[in-house]
């Protein structure tokens, strides 16, 4: 081995003496590890990598006990976790690739540039796959909206997201926006692509063939991003402020150049494996490559192309810079990738070659500066099992009555209040900055239960939602998880697809404690049960652990992406009323359900309680039923039930279809617990009048809770209960409270 690079770095040595590897979040137990796999105390360069290799961002050392609980395969799923997107069959040797990933931090302390990178990694995991992307969506926490760093961390989120998927061509059809004082400091910031790919044309991230070149492609490195897996893998705090070195800097313009050249090399049919760049950068990509393939890599360091004189071994290895990739060709092959890298001006640099001895070892000025097992990096990270205590406000939610409120006597009023309330409110302002009709194949554009893209060249499309609501996951994890998947498959249905399986984002507090280790496991023994039922596997992800502020942990909130299948245009549903005179049918019964409510909420400003009850059997009876009804022809619309109950539904269907209702409701409920109670499964459909009678006899047949409840007619929402009117609000100005909430507050 080589000694140590430059008098500015510590020696071994000194490393150990010192302990400076806790600097890079390595235990003095992981330390010994390392020294066991190596046979001796690492240097800088080398316990750089394992510090990012053995980082929860990469590893998964402290959640991969709790990945194990998910369902990955299914007669669809042609791949699941463990490359950079899953992959899900969809008939004619198509198939759709998808995969949900996060940016929190980096977006805390530098919003534009966090959610951009975020943008800019995601597209990347699907075109590596071989895979043009279609589609981008994203899920978005943030806290009070009324406080000026979360408007500045609002707007700056945006803007890079906008920014990035504008300037690259791939639409942003959809997401979700939440606000709450939990997420305060630390912004949730998912990112989710969605591509398509023949299934010829599927790639692996492995470094396959001893003796085969290894290219890197891209724009130079730099000094962005170092030890930004490393930043992802701690609790944010005062400092992180001055780790604005650890969120990169992306360049949509050179990413959209870098996917055409992947793209035209992938068809090419040269390629043995390719991996893009993503946390932990050359590191990753490099280790992880030659694991798959059982193989190992050797790099040479002075080849890898650098933007900054001087840079180092280890400044090389860890830089997070962006829109780079790694891919394995045969000799023969050299310059055949050179020239289509070449034609798209991009540089092309052979850097490696796979070697079989199963090392990672680095050469930089003629001199060879680290050497490690590639085992030791990605298969044989410590696995924790961290302890789990059913926290304190667990249980003393189990005696709150969340119905146990003053009647509502002016419910008008608490429906433009629900209807603010940012969560609700019309997400235009955030929407309106994304390009959602570049590539021309949005059906449905955001704003309705879930977007939906068209399929070049054949009759079916893709449905596409990111779901969650942490302050039900907070209040029970279990119930909570299991009702993310089940909103997120009931918006699909709703848009008239079959769904097909989901991508999860598990954002969640320090798993060292006890209480957020144990909302983990209870949430994914929800999300499992309900993927099983639902019939809609786990193929990918990602895990966001550390997301704390001063008040403790956010809410859990384990973001599901899913994607379904719309076998015919005909099909394609939207939540808006369509025609003067259809009927109005309620799928589903209505308990007095407001644990976790936006009524709740609004009234209090904190969940308490539980959350609604949901169970799986109806849920899937439910959607089985409409989706059934939509592919008979005999559903107009069709609109999800969630937050703020049928009240905002209806307001939502009639402020999309720009046309009111008249609604009559009976029930032993009162009227406000009626209008906003939250319960689970139940959907709210439109038919036309000559229909009707078939709709509501399939659904007998079908054996689901139902009611004709109304008419879709005039240009007022009207809902009586019990024979007393409750609402009365002309459609026009619940439009005006809805679309004004976030810009009168942005301003």
């Amino acid at each position: 081995m080589a000694q140590q690079l430059t008098a500015k770095e510590p020696t071994a040595d000194q490393i150990a003496d010192q302990r400076i590897y806790t600097q890079f979040g390595v235990t003095d137990h992981e330390y010994e590890l390392i020294c066991g796999f190596l046979g001796r105390k690492p240097n800088y360069t080398e316990i750089g990598v394992f510090s990012v290799m053995w980082s929860e961002h990469c590893s998964y050392k402290n959640s991969k006990p709790i990945l194990k609980k998910f369902p990955v395969t299914g007669p669809r799923v042609l791949m699941g976790p463990g490359e950079g997107a899953g992959i899900v069959d969809i008939g004619d040797n198509q198939a759709v690739v998808f995969k949900i990933e996060s940016h929190n931090h980096p977006s805390a302390v530098e919003p534009y540039q966090g959610a951009a990178t975020g943008v800019g990694g995601i597209i990347r995991d699907i075109f590596s796959m071989g895979a043009r992307p279609v589609a981008l969506l994203n899920s978005l926490r943030f806290g009070n909206l009324a406080s000026e760093r979360v408007k500045y961390l609002f707007e700056h989120v945006v803007g890079g997201i906008a920014g990035y998927g504008n300037c690259i061509g791939i639409p942003t059809v959809a997401g979700e926006v939440m606000f709450d004082e939990s997420y305060e400091g630390n912004p949730l910031v998912n990112a989710m692509c969605v591509g398509l790919i023949d299934h010829d044309k599927i790639q692996r991230g492995v470094a396959k063939g001893v003796g085969n070149p290894v290219f890197y492609v891209g724009p130079a490195t730099g000094r962005d991003g170092i030890h930004g897996a490393t930043f992802a893998s701690v609790e944010l705090s005062e400092e992180s402020e001055e780790k604005r070195t650890a969120v990169q800097v992306g360049d949509p313009f050179m990413e959209k150049l870098v996917m055409e050249a992947t793209l035209e090399l992938i068809n090419s049919g040269i390629v043995l494996g390719i991996q893009d760049m993503g946390a932990a950068g050359l590191t990753c990509s490099s280790a992880e490559m030659a694991s798959k393939a059982g193989n190992g890599l050797e790099l040479y360091l002075d080849e890898v192309p650098q933007r900054e004189t001087g840079m180092t071994p280890y400044e090389m290895m860890l830089s997070e810079s962006q829109e780079r990739m790694l891919f394995v060709v045969e000799p023969q092959h050299e310059e055949q990738a050179k020239e289509i890298f070449d034609r798209w001006g991009i540089i092309c640099a052979k850097v490696g070659k796979v070697t079989d001895d199963g090392r990672l070892r680095l050469f930089h000025k003629g001199e060879e500066v680290a050497d490690m097992p590639v085992t030791a990096l990605v298969d044989e990270c410590p696995v924790y099992n961290k302890p789990s205590a059913e926290p304190a406000y667990y249980r003393e939610n189990a005696d709150v009555d969340s119905s146990d409120f003053a009647e509502i006597t002016d419910l008008n009023g608490a429906l433009e209040k629900v209807l603010a309330s940012p969560t609700v409110a019309s997400k235009e302002w955030v929407y309106n900055q994304y390009d959602y009709m570049v590539r021309t194949a949005t059906a449905v554009q955001p704003g309705s239960d879930a977007a939906v893209v068209l399929i070049d060249g054949t009759r079916k499309a893709l449905a596409m939602t990111t779901d969650c609501n942490g302050r039900y996951v907070y209040l029970d994890p279990e119930v909570g998880g299991r009702i993310a998947v089940a909103e997120a498959a009931r918006n699909i249905v709703c848009s008239g697809a079959e769904p097909l399986a989901i991508t999860d984002n598990l954002n969640f507090g320090n798993p060292e404690k006890p209480e957020v280790f144990w909302q983990l496991e209870k949430s994914a023994d929800g999300m499992s049960e309900a993927c099983i039922k639902l019939d809609t596997p786990v193929i990918g992800g990602n895990v966001s652990l550390y997301n704390e502020n001063a008040k403790g942990a956010i809410y859990p909130t384990p973001v599901i992406g899913m994607v379904g299948l719309v076998h015919d245009h005909d099909h394609i549903t939207t939540q808006g009323f369509k025609n003067e005179g259809d009927v109005i049918v309620l799928i589903g019964d209505t308990k007095a359900e407001f644990g976790g409510s936006e009524l709740q909420y609004v009234l209090n400003g904190a969940p308490s309680g539980r959350p609604p009850a949901i169970d799986l059997e109806i849920e899937k009876k439910v959607q089985d039923a409409v989706l059934g009804a939509i592919q008979k022809g005999l559903v107009a619309s069709a609109h999800d039930l969630s937050e703020g109950g049928i009240a905002a539904a209806l307001a939502e269907s009639c402020i999309s279809g720009g046309i009111g209702a008249e609604v009559a409701l009976s029930s032993e409920l009162r009227a406000d617990h009626l209008l906003f109670s939250e319960s689970q499964s139940r959907i709210l459909l439109s038919a036309k009048p000559e229909l009707a009678d078939k709709l509501i006899a399939w659904l007998g047949e079908q054996g689901v809770a139902h009611a004709a409840i109304g008419t879709v007619k005039g240009n007022a929402l009207t809902i009586n209960v019990n024979g007393k009117t409750g609402i009365n609000s002309p459609v026009q100005q619940l439009e005006k409270v809805w679309k004004d909430a976030i810009p009168c507050l942005m301003k």
